[in-house]
């Protein structure tokens, strides 16, 4: 094994959008194990939109990422030494070792997974946080009945894969948004969704609305929101009366952007709940969801993409193509 590994630091904080500058590349000599220890050789790095949140010093709801420190991040590998009479050589298990190509753990903070039926690599998406982000933001926000419409934005991604999917098994018509055709077609044929729109085809909010309009003859019982912008504002011109809306991400404003609401008063004249959330605040409920996204991936009832970047060093320019829309599906590193 190589007396050396890498890892990536964030070097600076971001004006704007997300650079190359504001990451630096490390070696660094791997640790010797205390007792009761482990070391993991990460397999896969998840990248993830709150990841840019936590590079910015501004109040939120999680403290900054600490300059001079490993980027965060979800991550699944293997077990190759340990002094820990919880783990063994060759355990596969999923942990937040962030960006680097090796994790040391005292046995907290990570977990024994099972890959006989489920891919490691989906322990990071639909079987992992963003699946259960999912889950948590339909099952206990918008609470659909069967018949109902459920539409979710970034509807190709690891998230809203998720949402869509269990809409559908619920008995609910379940409507993506996605930025290009290519999206849109794999939401619908491969994912199942009754429809998806495709709002870089629209020349202006009013053509969206048309669009969305048809999409949703009923109305929009419950709106899974993980981007704002104009697509937040043309969903509540269709909600119906006590629609939901679960609030997970922002991405149209993550480099600062402000994100005006056109017509909130919507919200009061339609009577609707909307509810932001963070998973992590909810760990009661993973359990509960990590089993049942499991059977569903296992039974082949959750289809999941993935785009993956390979090597460490590809991982500030993957993560700048995901909060641009470049990902299709789950943004991986493959790190072996």
């Amino acid at each position: 094994m190589s007396q050396t590994y890498q890892r990536i630091v964030l070097a600076s904080r971001p004006t704007g959008a997300v650079t190359p500058d504001n990451f630096r590349l490390e070696t660094v000599p791997v640790p010797e194990l205390a007792d009761g220890q482990v070391l993991v050789r990460n397999h896969y790095l998840s990248l993830d939109p709150y990841m840019r949140g936590r590079m910015n010093e501004s109040k939120s709801y999680a403290v900054p990422q600490p300059l001079g420190e490993v980027m965060i991040g979800g991550t699944v590998g293997e077990v190759v030494a340990s002094k820990n009479p919880k783990f063994s050589a060759g355990d596969k298990v999923v942990g937040m070792f962030g960006w680097q190509e090796m994790g040391v753990s005292d046995g907290t903070g990570i977990q024994k997974v099972d890959t006989t039926h489920i891919p490691l690599s989906a322990y990071l998406g639909s079987v992992g946080m963003p699946g259960v982000t999912g889950w948590y933001g339909l099952n206990q926000i918008i609470k659909p009945k069967a018949g109902q419409t459920v539409v979710v934005s970034a509807a190709s991604g690891a998230v809203g894969s998720v949402v869509g999917q269990l809409a559908k098994l619920k008995g609910c018509r379940a409507v993506g948004v996605a930025g290009g055709k290519d999206k849109c077609d794999y939401v619908v044929n491969e994912l199942g969704f009754d429809a998806c729109v495709d709002y870089k085809a629209a020349k202006d909010a009013k053509e969206l609305y048309m669009m969305l309009k048809e999409a949703t003859p009923d109305g929009i019982d419950g709106y899974f929101e993980n981007v704002g912008g104009d697509v937040l504002d043309v969903v509540l011109s269709r909600m119906n009366p006590f629609g939901r809306i679960a609030v997970c991400g922002m991405i149209a404003g993550y480099d600062g952007q402000p994100l005006p609401l056109k017509n909130p008063q919507l919200i009061l004249v339609s009577r609707l709940t909307v509810e932001g959330f963070i998973v992590s605040e909810h760990m009661e409920f993973w359990p509960q969801a990590l089993q049942e996204l499991g059977a569903g991936v296992a039974q082949g009832k959750i289809k999941f993409r993935e785009t993956v970047a390979q090597g460490l060093a590809s991982a500030p320019e993957a993560f700048m193509g995901l909060l641009k829309g470049k990902n299709f599906g789950k943004q991986l590193v493959k790190l072996v």
